[in-house]
């Protein structure tokens, strides 16, 4: 028995949720029914916040994240030390630190990463506008704040490369033991860089 292919404004929706991070089609396929089957309010609302999202956020001129506004409101506060830039791949990677409530910098957002193998080298990435800001708005110290993967390694090499040839302070954050974890249920590659990356006591 053949199945009956999609319609075709339903395969839009279908392929469109697809490009969502983790979504494959099966998921995609079953969170599409259930938008039109049991909550076209939310899908609505989805739709709204997304046409808002599109039309009313800009790139913070200062951090390169989003905002409503030119300068967003961290880069703005009088209350943030204006002398540490960390660099970071994502907004949600800022939202993290910001979390930890153990950071009171100025941030820089990549908005992505060095991946040779997928194309996007120091061209698509636009470190020049990195660049700019330090020298625009200067600070002591830059904190590469990239991903430990093998992209995040990469940019950070690279940024570190670049920033130090222009006298910049450069640090990169550390890689230790997680808190309140035992060793024994730790990776053999995260103890390691904790030895490596120990300090006085």
């Amino acid at each position: 028995m053949v199945a009956l292919p999609d319609p075709e404004p339903l395969n839009e929706l279908i392929e469109s949720l697809t490009k969502l991070p983790g979504v494959g089609k099966r998921s995609a396929r079953r969170m599409a029914y259930h938008l039109l089957q049991y909550d076209r309010e939310g899908a609505k609302q989805i739709h709204d916040a997304l046409d808002h999202a599109l039309n009313d956020l800009v790139h913070c001129k200062m951090c390169n994240s989003f905002s409503q506004e030119e300068i967003c409101a961290i880069c703005q506060s009088p209350r943030r030390d204006h002398s540490l830039l960390c660099v970071v791949e994502t907004p949600s990677d800022l939202n993290m630190i910001e979390a930890s409530h153990g950071y009171h910098g100025l941030y820089y957002v990549l908005m992505g990463k060095l991946s040779p193998l997928d194309g996007v080298g120091a061209q698509t990435i636009n470190f020049e506008r990195l660049l700019k800001r330090v020298f625009e708005y200067p600070v002591k110290e830059v904190i590469l704040a990239t991903n430990f993967t093998a992209e995040g390694e990469t940019t950070a090499h690279y940024l570190g490369t670049v920033l130090k040839e222009q006298n910049i302070k450069v640090s990169r954050i550390a890689r230790g033991i997680p808190s309140g974890s035992e060793l024994e249920y730790v990776d053999a590659g995260t103890i390691a860089w904790a030895l490596n990356d120990r300090r006085s006591g």
